[in-house]
């Protein structure tokens, strides 16, 4: 992930995912970081407009991982 720009880290804000429900790519991406013992918010983009309105505005994949002001988009080099 790239760095909060004010420059205090992210390590305070929240994980949110946006995932799919037919993406494995976002299945593995919960899986590591469920074993990796880290909190996050499912934002399963297929359930929710308005989660799908706020996923399609940040990227065009999925798996979306926000924290704070970093947007990361996949999981180890890949998308779903």
């Amino acid at each position: 992930m790239v760095p909060a720009p004010d420059g205090q880290g992210d390590m305070a804000e929240k994980l949110i995912i946006y995932t799919l429900r037919s993406c494995p790519t976002c299945a593995r991406a919960k899986a590591d970081l469920t074993a990796d013992g880290v909190e996050f918010e499912e934002r399963d983009v297929d359930s929710n407009v308005a989660w799908y309105d706020e996923a399609t505005a940040l990227a065009v994949t999925v798996p979306i991982l926000v924290r704070g002001e970093s947007v990361e988009v996949g999981w180890k080099g890949e998308s779903g």
